[in-house]
């Protein structure tokens, strides 16, 4: 059948681009009486506000019971195998604050490594030992030198009048320990004072000694049981060093962030007057920053260059808790400087093939620049954020201490030879020596090991550790919002003033913050709740990985256990990998699913709160609303989406890397001349965190003219839809910017006729 052919004559209907606007809501029509902001508006989502005020109620409480029942000086002092602090000060134990081990050798037991304990009694004492003596040296020396008792019963475990019991006799009750011998303390626990003698190990300046016990000992058995207690140290009391270093440098971090913060005022207050030079000062400094640390990385690379052990990789010394030692390797300084070398470049080429959006985003900022200078009390709300954000992370840190040291003593049994089958067993110190289980396990010991409990709290502490990391998630989402609600009701009332400064309302951000607070707290705890759930799930989903990881390990070793002649070996080994395989892939596939939603959420929540500013409408229809006005304008923000991020991001690592900068030299101690650093365990502990905290304070100020600019491409994208460019509808924007976003000339009406 022939087709037919339409007649040349009939024009075919151009299609209706209105039609497909129509899918994403219908454009804004001109209203004569919208001056901005709703005035008359209503409480919005007040369900989510109820449940919100509910979750904080229970939050208080929590951090209430926490409170009573944790004790953070577990983390800070140590503790003597009777559960004692040492060093607490209104206790027997005030004025001994190091740690005294009586039986140093029982440390190379492999039960050390299992039970994270040293298998013998551990005292309390106010000094060290400075000298060898043995128990039975003081019964022979008692009759003519009494000082030597004196001396030796400070370590024991009470003092006695006289030695006058046996040697089997103190070991049996274990009293006093067999014998002491020079140390020194270190973390608060007496270490031998070892030392090196023309190329030999001593212990105070003795290569050979008694271990009061019949025995002669040398230097480096002793030396491998203080290497035993160094690997307890470095598993159990990472936290403690890492404690010790923040107590040492919180002023000088604090100082950091303040330094920061005042840093990124002067910015912004520059950035009001000269955006287009300062953004042209912001990339020399990253240039010059990176460029530094091409240099130094050099620098360390070419200074290692025949230095013994320099040449390992890092796969040849495996994971390590010093960091210290992978920074002694060149090729941990060549990674970095292969690694910095191509950020340089990256950040170069950007600028090359975006120099055209470059300028739109500087027209940008000088317009937000001239928002900022009508309501300059913006410039202040950071400081209210920083304040929040600090009142919810201290609050959060601190709930977290409290509940992982609530609990009474647990004590548990451990046996020097690691052979008792009551091994790690829960048992009553006070009671031990009379149970049937000290005659079945000679040397056994009841210890205290660490701090719980059978109660139905102890048993729902890591439920109520989620509890406290979920409202935390909340509460610094719920902050942010807050913030951008409230400047984008300033920045709204600034774009819909006809005469500007004139018809802008007074205090628009007073005003904008207590619309926000009065009526929309609901509405923001909703999208904040929203983006709480997803960053709750990216968590427990790194959570997993890392406990499958664990058992990965294991079926592993479990495969190559098995006998070579078993039959079905190699199955039941290739059947583990494939499935590891698949839920590899799928864990990856969820964890860039997560992200990218938070990612989109987080956009549509921030042009949402924007709408909820202007209007007052509950954050589903605001969502729905500034997601439609978005795909109506989807070119324009083509133009302008993360164009002005980019530039924002540039002052955000100035900052963070003058801060940075400065704090390595200082920590490092590089600047004997002008400022002595502290001597810290890990230095990079309080770098982290100065730098991660002068970028997040950077960010704080500089989402002041985020908002600013998303606030101004919102109500432009609004006036376009409302006003024509005429008389009778005029449009708010400046004509520079127009001119820039709008490509179409503004012309009379007259003309366009």
């Amino acid at each position: 059948m022939a087709k037919k052919r339409k007649p040349p004559n009939i024009k075919e209907k151009p299609p209706d681009n209105n039609l497909e606007a129509k899918k994403y809501g219908d454009p804004r029509t001109f209203d004569p009486d919208f001056k901005g902001p709703v005035v008359n508006r209503s409480c919005t989502d007040v369900l989510c506000f109820i449940i919100f005020i509910l979750f904080i109620i229970g939050y208080i409480i929590l951090g209430l019971i926490a409170w009573v029942h944790g004790d953070p000086r577990r983390v800070a002092y140590p503790t003597d195998s009777q559960g004692h602090f040492c060093g607490q000060k209104g206790t027997p134990n005030e004025n001994k604050s190091i740690l005294f081990y009586f039986n140093l050798f029982s440390c190379t037991s492999p039960s050390v490594m299992v039970n994270l304990q040293c298998p013998t009694t551990q005292i309390c004492v106010s000094k060290c030992p400075e000298k060898f003596l043995t128990y039975v040296e003081t019964q022979l020396l008692y009759k003519n030198d009494k000082t030597s008792w004196t001396y030796y019963s400070q370590f024991c475990k009470s003092p006695f009048p006289k030695s006058d019991r046996s040697l089997s006799q103190i070991l049996m009750d274990d009293d006093c320990p067999a014998a002491i011998f020079p140390s020194k303390p270190f973390l608060q626990r007496c270490f031998p004072d070892f030392s090196t003698k023309n190329g030999t190990l001593t212990v105070g300046n003795k290569t050979m000694f008694e271990d009061g016990k019949g025995k002669t000992r040398n230097a480096g058995e002793l030396r491998a049981a203080a290497n035993r207690i160094n690997k307890i140290l470095d598993a159990k009391s990472l936290g403690m060093r890492l404690f010790e270093d923040y107590a040492t440098t919180w002023y000088w971090i604090l100082m950091g962030l303040i330094i920061a913060m005042l840093l990124s005022w002067i910015f912004l207050i520059l950035l009001r007057f000269t955006a287009g030079f300062l953004f042209w000062v912001f990339m020399s400094g990253v240039v010059g920053v990176i460029g530094y640390g091409i240099w130094h990385c050099y620098k360390e690379y070419n200074n290692l260059r025949g230095r013994q052990n320099s040449h390992f990789t890092i796969y040849d010394i495996g994971i390590q808790t010093d960091i210290s030692m992978y920074l002694q390797l060149r090729q941990t300084w060549f990674a970095f400087m292969i690694i910095l070398c191509i950020l340089e470049a990256l950040v170069i080429l950007t600028l090359i093939f975006l120099r055209n959006r470059i300028r739109i985003s500087i027209a940008l900022l000088k317009e937000g620049s001239k928002a900022i200078r009508y309501v300059p009390t913006t410039l202040i709300y950071p400081v209210l954020t920083f304040t929040f954000l600090s009142i919810c992370i201290c609050y959060w840190a601190v709930t977290a201490v409290y509940l992982a040291t609530s609990g009474l003593p647990i004590y548990k049994i451990i046996a020097p030879a690691g052979q008792c089958k009551h091994e790690n067993k829960t048992c009553d110190p006070e009671i031990f020596n009379t149970t049937e289980i000290s005659k079945a396990c000679p040397g056994a010991q009841c210890i205290f090991a660490f701090y719980g409990g059978k109660s139905v709290y102890h048993q729902y502490i890591p439920t109520l550790q989620i509890f406290n990391l979920f409202v935390f998630l909340w509460l610094i989402n719920f902050v942010f919002a807050l913030g951008q609600c409230t400047l984008a009701g300033a920045f709204a009332s600034y774009y819909w003033a006809s005469k500007k400064p004139e018809d802008i309302p007074p205090y628009p951000l007073f005003t904008a913050f207590g619309r926000a607070i009065r009526y929309h707290t609901g509405s923001l705890a909703f999208g904040s709740l929203i983006l709480a759930l997803i960053q709750m799930f990216r968590i427990v989903l790194e959570y997993l990985d890392k406990r499958l990881k664990v058992l990965r390990t294991r079926e592993c070793k479990t495969c190559w256990l098995s006998e070579p002649g078993e039959v079905g070996t190699i199955s039941r080994a290739a059947a583990p990998e494939s499935q590891n395989n698949i839920s590899k892939f799928l864990q990856c596939c969820l964890k860039c699913c997560f992200w990218c939603l938070e990612k989109a959420v987080k956009f549509l929540n921030r042009n949402a709160y924007v709408m909820i500013a202007i209007y007052g409408k509950n954050f589903c229809r605001s969502a729905r609303d500034a997601f439609n006005l978005l795909i109506r304008n989807v070119l324009k923000v083509a133009v302008m989406d993360k164009v002005t991020d980019f530039v924002l991001i540039l002052g955000k690592m100035l900052v963070t890397g003058c801060i940075g900068v400065l704090a390595f030299l200082l920590f490092t101690e590089r600047l004997p001349i002008l400022i002595e650093g502290p001597s810290l365990n890990y230095y990079w502990v309080p770098l982290l965190t100065v730098v991660i905290g002068s970028y997040l304070v950077a960010h704080g100020f500089f989402s002041v003219y985020a908002m600013c600019i998303d606030t101004l491409f919102i109500c432009f994208c609004e006036d376009l839809e409302r006003n024509d460019g005429s008389t009778e509808k005029p449009y708010f924007i400046a004509p520079t910017l127009h001119g820039i976003l709008n490509k179409k000339q503004l012309v009379p009406q007259k003309q366009k006729e």
